[in-house]
């Protein structure tokens, strides 16, 4: 019984140890930030904080697994964000009474960028699921659009 009480306490102590210096240690608080920020979609913050974690200690996983996953995720928003200016655009040009071939050219042109960052960008697990459906259905949409005045 003593035995088992002392291994408890050593063990105790030990992970105690551990999780202060894991709660203190810089490169590792700004980890706990970036992933803090990731979960709350602020993917530029959660890169920075990830980067400057990684600078500190590069044998910080969590700083390295933040950082790239934020650099996925903002392809997705940079694409979202692309996608949104041009559909934006792209209303502009069909107000009018008919669409020019030169407005046409711009259209297709449009749509062949969009359908082409979208295949450059790749999804993982770890990323908002909304965001990612976001970016498909404009993807669908940059498709359809490409069909129509092709």
């Amino acid at each position: 019984m003593r035995f088992s009480a002392l291994w408890l306490g050593i063990s105790a102590f030990l992970i105690a140890v551990m999780a202060l210096y894991f709660m203190l240690n810089p490169s590792y608080e700004r980890s706990l930030e970036a992933k803090f920020h990731f979960a709350i979609g602020d993917y530029d913050k959660a890169q920075i904080l990830a980067t400057q974690a990684f600078e500190l200690n590069s044998y910080n996983r969590m700083a390295a697994t933040i950082m790239t996953q934020s650099q996925v995720a903002m392809k997705f928003v940079n694409y979202n964000r692309q996608a949104k200016a041009y559909m934006k655009r792209i209303s502009q040009l069909a107000e009018g009474e008919g669409i020019s071939e030169a407005d046409r050219a711009k259209i297709r042109t449009m749509c062949i960028i969009m359908i082409d960052e979208y295949v450059k960008i790749s999804p993982s697990v770890v990323i908002d699921a909304a965001l990612v459906e976001r970016s498909k259905h404009y993807y669908e949409k940059f498709v359809a659009l490409y069909e129509k005045v092709t």
